[in-house]
């Protein structure tokens, strides 16, 4: 009867061992048809762009906006180069050191660590670090050592029309770069304008574009505790704002040492706006205008230029399109 028995019971396991083959080779044969069917789209789909974007057709298209493009890629090269205006500011360089931790209780002291040592990062006590969070101008050139100067002054103005030139640019150019992608969309396959946006764009030919704002300079007040467990850092962020105020701040001390030149205007974000105001946003040279093109690029030139005794006066700044104030100072690079 045990016999039997254990036999029965075997013949139980070898029935549901079938029963769950059956079922998992019914699954198993769909699934299967269904990723070779999705592999075979896929892999036609990728021939498709292939063709597509080697076809006459997508020649043409590229053909009839090449000019356009073409606009675009000027463009952002001259972003780029606003960018890179920024007169870097040194902290004094105290030289090298090595620390070589030797407590018993060996520590990890991952705050020592962390602290790298970079001219854009001061090391200070907590209450420095607290302070300059409340005071940023203040503290960023007491211990970043900018120059309470005429020349300082004319500088961050600098950095400041190229850096909101390069702003104002960046949005201009991604409307201008929609704007074209638009207008070419009917003649794109659905499922290429759809899914491929980004290669799409390369294949047009559009440069590629760094919309990111981290062109802006950032400095830190750091602290580490003698113990190097624990830390903490104010970042300050030369953005637009921020070099509003540091123009303002260092004309403020200016006009308090009595500086003659102290007493001309800022070349401010607002008197920026004002130029372009009293210019009916129109280029002085080429007379271009936004009522023409739609998305321009205005920048503020002065007339006489700073290097050659000109001042940030209304009466020597005007309204150029970035096409002309790129030609003006190449003109005068040559000179």
């Amino acid at each position: 009867m045990r016999g039997t028995g254990a036999l029965i019971f075997l013949g139980i396991i070898l029935f549901i061992l079938y029963q769950i083959i059956l079922v998992l080779n019914s699954l198993i044969l769909p699934l299967s048809i269904l990723a070779l069917a999705c592999l075979a789209i896929l892999s036609v789909y990728q021939l498709y762009k292939k063709y597509y974007f080697n076809s006459s057709k997508f020649e043409n298209i590229k053909e009839e906006i090449r000019d356009y493009i073409d606009n675009c890629n000027e463009l952002n090269k001259h972003i780029e180069k606003l960018k890179k205006s920024f007169i870097e500011i040194n902290s004094y360089d105290y030289g090298n050191g090595q620390i070589s931790d030797h407590s018993v209780y060996n520590f990890k002291r991952t705050a020592w660590n962390s602290g790298i040592k970079k001219h854009q990062i001061f090391h200070c006590s907590a209450t420095i670090c607290k302070n300059a969070s409340n005071q940023p101008i203040k503290y960023l050139c007491k211990y970043f050592n900018i120059d309470i100067s005429e020349n300082s002054l004319e500088n961050f103005e600098s950095v400041l029309n190229d850096f909101a030139a390069a702003e104002e640019g960046k949005k201009i150019l991604k409307t201008e770069r929609n704007l074209i992608l638009t207008n070419v969309s009917n003649s794109i396959p659905w499922l290429i304008y759809k899914f491929e946006k980004e290669l799409l764009i390369e294949k047009l030919g559009f440069d590629q574009v760094n919309f990111k704002d981290l062109y802006f300079p950032l400095y830190t007040f750091q602290y580490v505790s003698a113990g190097g467990n624990s830390s903490m850092k104010c970042d300050i962020k030369l953005d637009i704002q921020n070099l509003d105020k540091l123009i303002f701040y260092l004309n403020d001390i200016i006009k308090y040492r009595k500086s003659i030149q102290g007493q001309r205007a800022l070349m401010t974000s607002t008197l920026r706006q004002k130029i372009k105001t009293r210019d009916n946003y129109t280029c002085k040279k080429c007379d271009n205008s936004i009522t023409v093109e739609k998305n321009l690029l205005l920048e503020i030139d002065h007339i006489v230029p700073v290097s050659r005794g000109g001042l940030t006066t209304e009466e020597n700044l005007q309204t150029l399109c970035w096409k002309c104030n790129r030609s003006k100072g190449a003109k005068l690079e040559v000179m």
